[in-house]
């Protein structure tokens, strides 16, 4: 008896759905019936004006530093790595860097385009920049 009352609903179910589906293209059908077209009218478009190209502003030119003697390069070292957390490793980076460049960057941090790209360029075999 369930399995009957079942199947009956089932069929109830589709019939409506199909019932109400093709109403609605009908629907749709007959509002697009109703929408005037318009024909295209032709109108001239004109380009957009371009922006004015402004001239690139040069950068003002940073100061290089002075090589440094091979001598001094542990002081300035120990003064650039001072707060570093690794203050032996960056030491001993710093101190091959300003061997090879000649230059250790004032500050604790950053600066380092002020000893030029030798400073700035020297990569890790991962290719992470070498010089603190």
């Amino acid at each position: 008896m369930a399995l009957k009352v079942m199947i009956f609903l089932l069929a109830s179910f589709l019939l409506v759905a199909t019932r109400v589906s093709s109403d609605e293209d009908t629907f749709w059908e007959a509002f697009y019936a109703k929408v005037p077209v318009k024909s295209p009218v032709h109108v001239p478009v004109k380009a957009p004006t371009p922006a004015p190209v402004k001239a690139p502003t040069a950068s003002p030119p940073v100061k290089v530093l002075p090589p440094v003697n091979l001598s001094e390069c542990p002081r300035l070292c120990g003064g650039r790595c001072k707060l570093h957390s690794r203050i032996r490793h960056c030491t001993r980076v710093c101190v091959t860097c300003c061997q090879r460049c000649k230059c250790v960057p004032p500050g604790t941090y950053g600066n380092k385009e002020m000893c030029g790209k030798c400073y700035t360029e020297m990569k890790t075999h991962g290719d992470r920049p070498k010089c603190p």
